[in-house]
């Protein structure tokens, strides 16, 4: 009776924040089949050949079915105690304990190098914008057009980034998304008055400050609830082998 009921307090614990990561699967594969099939969504708009779209979609259908297939299979191992499918389980949530743990520390130490690669991309980014010989990075200059129409800003220090784009008809040209139009045109010709005059550098930092506590603290929790997965699944895996022998 004792071994019956340690193993139903493991499965209910470990059933608990399986379920857990598996709604968190199905919400990004939600919201990824929303953005692409939600023809009145923001990015819609912004771009009408959804580029963007299928980015996203792509990152977060893959994400959130790799993470539904792991829950899967760890339900399957915990209901059934089948002890092979329980270590693969844990080597899994392990690896993807280790990734997030190396992403992070990876950030947070590398941080001025991601910031000046960020810095030198944008450039790039915003020289070539628009340049009917470089059709591949449509999809780049869509992320930028989402950027600065979401943050309303114009730029990476401020509207007169915008100087060093050649591929204007005219040098007082900005890209539409740093305006209050909605033509879907790469370049548009608005009043000062209509554009936006801050950098996405500075919106960013604001945003990311205001947020940072958010963020360490989720990125915190997900890794608690693996390590706090794993340990569970490691004991219950023991758990299961030991009750096989005591049975024998």
């Amino acid at each position: 009776m004792l071994r019956k009921n340690e193993t139903l307090i493991f499965k209910y614990f470990l059933n608990l924040i399986n379920g857990a990561f598996l709604v968190l699967g199905l919400l990004l594969m939600v919201f990824g089949a929303w953005l692409l099939l939600d023809r009145n969504s923001f990015f819609t708009l912004l771009d009408e050949n959804s580029h963007l779209e299928v980015y996203i979609f792509r990152i977060l259908m893959g994400t959130g079915s790799a993470t539904v297939l792991l829950c899967l299979l760890g339900y399957l191992g915990i209901h059934n105690e089948i002890r092979w499918l329980l270590i693969l389980y844990a080597v899994l949530l392990t690896w993807a304990f280790g990734v997030q743990v190396v992403l992070s520390a990876l950030i947070f130490t590398k941080k001025d190098e991601v910031r000046q690669m960020w810095h030198d991309e944008i450039d790039s980014v915003i020289i070539k914008y628009g340049s009917k010989d470089l059709p591949e990075d449509i999809p780049k200059w869509t992320i930028l057009n989402a950027l600065q129409k979401t943050l309303q800003c114009c730029g990476q220090k401020n509207y007169t980034d915008w100087i060093k784009n050649k591929n204007k008809e005219n040098s007082e040209q900005v890209p539409c998304s740093c305006t209050n139009s909605t033509l879907r045109n790469w370049f548009c010709d608005e009043p000062l008055n209509a554009t936006y005059l801050e950098g996405c550098e500075n919106k960013i930092n604001t945003w990311y400050h205001a947020n940072v506590l958010t963020l360490i603290g989720i990125n915190f929790g997900l890794l608690a609830s693996e390590v706090l997965q794993v340990s569970l699944t490691i004991s219950f895996f023991r758990h299961v082998k030991n009750r096989i022998y005591a049975e024998k």
